[in-house]
């Protein structure tokens, strides 16, 4: 693999040198998300490879063109997951990329994120230096921990080398339950459930449906599927799998129908929306999907006056940023960040913000 870092080395000085944009790509299972794609391909793949996995340690490493599904074959094999439950979006889909990308699945509202997963990371800088985060405690020039920082970082920072992540045992016991109500219902009943000690891993409402996943010990599984209620949904697996992938007709429906889709980071506790569109709520209520063609001013001033932020998730034309501006103080920050680890500007300038690094 020493050759193939160091072609990533040569590619990396030359165009810091010569100013040329790089593209960091691995599958490009997530090419469409993201303002912009510019630059020259790099080409992630040809640095694959598990590097290290012990079970008993409960933590996995391996290189940024490593498919995911090789990894999560090699953790399932020994019953554990990616806790998070990334999406994949395609075969193709990379350790890197899923990393870059920072996109989580429908138990985040029990785990966490990506970023909380991560406890290392190596880093090829815009210098052609490779750096290492997390279990060599280094930290760049601002005093944060960047390895938490790359997910969802979309290759902005440098090239993603290789990752070192906390993975979890598979569950004792699993169950999804179905209830019929109204969203405002399933958010008062959702966020009262939340407070209380019940295990439950996932939840999704739509069109007055509510599915909630319970996960854990067998005992406590049952007991809270008898205070929930509702009715138990055999092999739920496939549907949970689905909507992780974005292949269930909400999803599906929102390209022919002309609409943007729009995600919505809320908190839990946030009311309902009354926004124009279909919506599909994940997470507790934190997590809210709109099918939408209205105004994205409209969308984002409804969003930040709850506490939240939107973004353009697909069906963006250029005319809107996909991600909603950074407050100043935090802009400043990732402003630091960029300019310490890429000074000339070449990593997927513009695929965060249309005016390549200024947030």
């Amino acid at each position: 693999m020493e050759r193939v870092l160091q072609q990533f080395r040569d590619r990396v000085k030359n165009a810091s040198y010569t100013g040329e944009a790089l593209r960091l790509r691995g599958g490009g299972t997530k090419d469409w998300y993201g303002q912009t794609l510019d630059g020259a391909l790099l080409d992630t793949r040809a640095y694959n490879g598990i590097v290290a996995y012990e079970p008993t340690e409960l933590v996995i490493t391996a290189r940024c063109g490593t498919p995911l599904a090789e990894l999560e074959a090699a953790l399932a094999k020994n019953s554990q997951m990616l806790a998070f439950e990334p999406p994949h979006f395609g075969p193709d889909a990379t350790v890197g990329g899923m990393v870059a990308v920072g996109f989580s699945g429908p138990r985040r509202q029990a785990v966490g994120a990506v970023r909380d997963f991560v406890l290392g990371a190596v880093l090829m800088d815009g210098r052609g230096d490779e750096l290492r985060f997390g279990g060599q405690v280094m930290k760049n020039v601002a005093g944060y921990d960047v390895s938490r920082v790359l997910a969802g970082s979309l290759g902005s920072l440098g090239l993603i080398l290789e990752v070192s992540l906390k993975v979890m045992p598979l569950p004792f016991a699993e169950t999804t339950v179905h209830l019929n109500m109204d969203q405002a219902a399933a958010l008062r009943c959702l966020n009262e459930w939340g407070g209380q000690p019940l295990p439950i891993s996932a939840s999704a409402w739509q069109g007055d449906s509510l599915l909630v996943r319970l996960s854990g010990a067998q005992a406590a599984v049952t007991a809270a599927r008898s205070k929930i209620g509702g009715e138990m949904i055999e092999d739920a697996d496939e549907i949970w799998r689905d909507l992780r992938e974005h292949l269930i007709g909400y999803f599906s429906d929102a390209a022919p129908q002309g609409l943007r889709l729009w995600r919505l980071s809320l908190p839990s506790t946030a009311p309902e929306l009354k926004l124009d569109g279909e919506q599909l709520v994940e997470w507790g209520g934190a997590q809210r999907w709109l099918k939408s063609d209205a105004p994205a001013e409209q969308i984002r001033a409804a969003v930040t006056a709850v506490g939240g932020h939107a973004t353009l998730f697909r069906g963006g034309d250029g005319s809107v940023d996909v991600f909603q501006p950074m407050a100043p103080e935090a802009a400043k920050i990732r402003q630091r960040l960029m300019e310490s680890f890429d000074p000339a500007g070449i990593f997927n300038p513009g695929r965060m913000y249309r005016h390549g690094h200024r947030a």
